[in-house]
Order: C-alpha cells, then structure tokens, then sequence
C-alpha cells in the first residue's frame, strides 16, 4: 500500500505519461536548481496557508485565489525593480511591441531550471575493453 509521498510520485508520473510532458527531476544536492518554487512556495505558506483558516474548499479556493490577486497586481517585487508582476508584463509586452529588447531588470535573464531537450541517455553503457 502506498501513502504520502510515494502514491504523489506515481500519480504525477502517471499524469506525464498520459499527457506526453517531460519530467525533470532536480539533481541530488542541488536545491538551487529549485530556488524559484522554493522562493513562492515559502511566501505562499507564510502569507496565506499559515494565516488563513479554511472553512470548506470553496472557501479555500477564494482566500488563495484573492492572495495570487494581491501578489501579482498589488505588491511589488524586488526581483523586477520594485514593479508588481502585472506592471512589470505591461511594460514588458509595450517594449516587446515597440521593438525593443525585453531585458530582465538585472541585466540578464535567470537560467532555466530544466532543459527542453535531453542532455544524456540512461541507456546502460560499458567501457570497451582495453586488451
């Protein structure tokens, strides 16, 4: 019988093998490759799941729905110049429509966490003998 972790695990492989998309998973010892979710997924517990009670899913959908509102239109991030997410998409679409560069604020744009493409194989290899 499966519970917790493990029955997620297979259910979201499950769920990729259906819907065709890669998984990637992040490397042993580097939750940098990570630091993105980890970041929102941290604010998100402190500011809203730590500090609201849930009466019923519904009222669990409003209350996560109007705080993803309030963090992306109302508040400001210092990652994209003190601008709130949806200022910042605004101003990124009119540069983009009159031509200009989209340039992240700090002068480049974060790496991508995982690749599109395959970078190795697991198919099993041996070392060709050498006598």
């Amino acid at each position: 019988m499966c519970y917790g972790g493990e029955m997620t695990s297979r259910a979201v492989l499950q769920w990729t093998m259906e819907t065709g998309i890669e998984w990637h998973y992040i490397a042993p010892g580097k939750p940098t490759q990570n630091a993105f979710i980890e970041s929102f997924n941290s604010k998100l517990r402190d500011e809203c799941l730590n500090e609201c009670l849930f009466g019923s899913l519904v009222d669990a959908i409003k209350k996560i729905e109007a705080w993803r509102i309030d963090y992306n239109t109302a508040r400001p991030h210092s990652s994209i110049n003190n601008q709130t997410p949806a200022a910042f998409a605004a101003a990124s679409v009119l540069a983009m429509q009159r031509g200009e560069t989209l340039r992240y604020p700090r002068g480049f744009a974060p790496r991508p966490v995982a690749t599109t493409t395959q970078t190795g194989s697991n198919k099993e290899q041996t070392l060709p003998s050498t006598g």
